[in-house]
C-alpha cells in the first residue's frame, strides 16, 4: 500500500500549448486535407471553365538622358507607371480606330521592366489579333510620347541655352559702345576703364561661343536618344497550355486550400479546447489513463489490421481483468464518445470474467441499442436493461455499460456499478465537460478506477498517470481511512494503480 503526501508544485500552464495544437491539427487532417483536395479541383475547374483571355506581348527599348549604370531601376518603373495613363491609352485607341474608353483599356494590359532599359508589354483582348493590334498600337503609342518627351525637353533646353547666349549678345554691343566711346575721347591720357570694357568684352564672346555650342549639343544628343528608342520584340499573340494553366491554377488552389484548412484546423482546435494528449486528460479527469486503444475498425480494414487490433483488445482486456478482478463492488464501464468500442470492450470483458470468476451480467445503461440491439452468440455473457436489470439477484457479478455524454442522469450512474472505468474517445470532449464528469462522479461518490483512451494519437509520449495528487483523491482515486500520523493529520492511503498502455501499433506496452 502506497502513501502520498507530496503535493503536487503549482505551475502556471501555457497560454497556448504548441504540442496540443499540433497533435489536434494533425487529428484533423481529414479537414484540412479535404480543403486542399477542394482547392485542388476549384483551381483546375476555373482554368478550364474560364480560361484566360488571348495575350500578346511586346518588347520596347527605352533610351533614357540619365541613363547611369548604377540606376536601381527607377525611371524603367517610370516608364511602366507612365504607360498605365489615359493619355498613352487614349493615342493607342486613336490609332486603332476604337470608340473605347481609355479607362477600360488600362484594365486590359500591363507593363513591367526587365530590365533598366526594358519594357515589356503584356495585353489582353477577345482575339489574339485583336491582343496583338493593341500591343502594337500601345507599344507605338509608348514609343511616339517617349519621342515626344526627349524632344521637347531637348528643345526647351537649347532653347534656354540660346535666350541666354541672346541676352549676353545684347551686353556685348552694350560693351563695344561704351568702347568705341571712351576710344573717341579727347586727350592723350587713356580712360581709366577701358581695360575693364575690353575684359568684359572678352569674357562676354567666350560665354556667347560656350552658349552657342552648349545648344548645339542639346540637339544633337536628340536623335541618339530617338532612335534608340524603339520596339526590340514583335509584338505576337502568347501561346495558351491548357494543361499547364490546369497544373499551375490547381497548384495555386491546392497551396491555399491546404493553407486555408490548417487556419480553420488551428482556430478550431484552440476555440474547441478539447484535450488530445494522455497529460491534458488524466488532468482534466483526475484520473490516470490505465490504457490506450485505436477504434473499432471498419468492415474495409485489412488483415493485418484487423490482426493487430484484436491483438491490442486482447491485452486491454487483460489490464482491465486485473483492475475490476476481486472487487465486491459492481463495476461499470462509462463512455464518452465511443459508445461502439465500449460496448465490444464490455463483451470481452464479461467474457474474460466469466471464465475466471463465474457469470457475469452485463447491464446496459447506453442511449441507445448498441448491446441491446445486437444478435447474441451463443456463449456471449448475459446483457440485461431496463425491467429486467432491476430483476438481477445481487448476488450475481454485474458489469455496468454506460455514458457519461451530454444528457446523462447523473443519479442513475450508482445503479450501473459503485467504482467505474471512463473509455473516453481522445478529443471527442472539451476540457470543460471533462470537468464537469469528474465533478458528478465525486459527487456521486463514484470512484474513477482508470481511463481507457480510444484512438489516442499515434506520436504522443505525454504521461498520463497522476503519480502525486492529494487534491485528485476526490475525483477518482480508490482511498481508505488512513491512520493518524505524528502530527494528528488523517493520513490518506491509496490502492496501487497499474497503467499500462495498449497500443495498436508495434509500440512495447507501458
Amino acid at each position: 500500500m502506497t502513501t502520498s503526501t507530496t503535493s503536487e508544485p503549482s505551475t502556471a500552464s501555457p497560454l497556448l500549448d504548441l504540442q496540443a495544437l499540433v497533435v489536434a491539427v494533425r487529428r484533423r487532417r481529414r479537414l484540412w486535407c479535404a480543403m486542399a483536395l477542394l482547392g485542388l479541383l476549384v483551381g483546375a475547374a476555373l482554368a478550364v471553365l474560364r480560361p484566360p483571355p488571348p495575350t500578346a506581348v511586346t518588347t520596347v527599348l527605352v533610351a533614357h538622358q540619365a541613363d547611369q549604370p548604377n540606376d536601381p531601376g527607377t525611371l524603367i518603373r517610370t516608364d511602366a507607371a507612365l504607360l498605365q495613363t489615359t493619355g498613352i491609352a487614349g493615342q493607342a485607341l486613336k490609332s486603332l480606330g476604337s470608340s473605347e474608353k481609355p479607362e477600360d483599356l488600362m484594365r486590359d494590359y500591363g507593363a513591367v521592366g526587365l530590365t533598366n532599359n526594358l519594357l515589356q508589354i503584356t495585353v489582353t483582348g477577345h482575339s489574339d489579333a485583336e491582343a496583338t493590334a493593341r500591343a502594337k498600337a500601345l507599344a507605338d503609342a509608348f514609343v511616339a510620347d517617349h519621342v515626344r518627351r526627349i524632344q521637347e525637353a531637348a528643345d526647351a533646353e537649347a532653347k534656354a541655352l540660346l535666350d541666354q547666349r541672346d541676352r549676353m549678345r545684347d551686353e556685348l554691343t552694350q560693351v563695344n559702345q561704351a568702347i568705341t566711346e571712351a576710344s573717341q575721347q579727347s586727350g592723350a591720357k587713356t580712360p581709366p576703364n577701358l581695360d575693364s570694357l575690353y575684359t568684359s568684352r572678352n569674357e562676354l564672346t567666350s560665354q556667347i561661343t560656350a552658349f552657342g555650342q552648349r545648344a548645339a549639343e542639346a540637339r544633337v544628343g536628340t536623335p541618339q536618344l530617338v532612335a534608340g528608342t524603339q520596339i526590340v520584340d514583335a509584338p505576337r499573340a502568347v501561346r495558351q497550355s491548357l494543361p499547364k494553366t490546369a497544373a499551375t491554377d490547381a497548384a495555386i488552389g491546392l497551396v491555399l486550400g491546404l493553407v486555408l484548412g490548417l487556419a480553420v484546423a488551428a482556430v478550431g482546435a484552440v476555440v474547441a479546447d478539447r484535450p488530445v494528449l494522455r497529460r491534458e486528460i488524466a488532468a482534466n479527469l483526475g484520473a490516470s489513463v490505465i490504457a490506450e486503444l485505436s477504434g473499432v475498425p471498419r468492415r474495409s480494414a485489412g488483415r493485418w489490421q484487423l490482426r493487430r487490433t484484436r491483438a491490442a483488445r486482447t491485452r486491454l482486456t487483460a489490464t482491465l481483468a486485473r483492475t475490476v478482478r476481486g472487487s465486491t463492488e459492481a463495476v461499470s464501464l462509462l463512455e464518452l464518445g465511443c459508445a461502439r468500442s465500449t460496448s465490444a470492450i464490455a463483451l470481452d470483458l464479461a467474457e474474460a470474467l466469466t471464465q475466471e470468476e463465474g457469470p457475469v451480467v452485463v447491464v446496459d445503461g447506453l442511449p441507445g441499442k448498441q448491446l441491446a440491439g445486437r444478435r447474441p452468440k451463443p456463449g456471449d455473457p448475459t446483457v440485461v436493461r431496463g425491467e429486467r436489470a432491476e430483476a438481477v439477484p445481487p448476488e450475481e457479478r454485474r458489469l455496468g455499460v454506460g455514458s457519461v455524454a451530454p444528457g446523462t442522469v447523473w443519479t442513475d450512474l450508482r445503479y450501473l456499478g459503485t467504482r467505474t472505468v471512463l473509455v473516453v474517445r481522445a478529443g471527442h470532449g472539451s476540457a470543460a465537460w471533462l470537468h464537469t464528469v469528474a465533478r458528478q462522479l465525486a459527487d456521486q461518490r463514484i470512484p474513477v478506477l482508470g481511463v481507457v483512451l480510444i484512438d489516442p494519437d499515434p506520436r504522443d509520449r505525454t504521461d498520463g498517470t497522476l503519480w502525486d495528487g492529494p487534491h485528485t483523491a476526490l475525483r477518482g482515486r480508490d482511498e481508505r481511512p488512513g491512520r493518524l500520523s505524528l502530527t494528528g493529520r488523517r493520513r490518506t492511503e491509496r490502492l496501487p494503480m497499474w497503467t499500462a498502455r495498449v497500443p495498436d501499433s508495434d509500440q512495447e506496452a507501458r
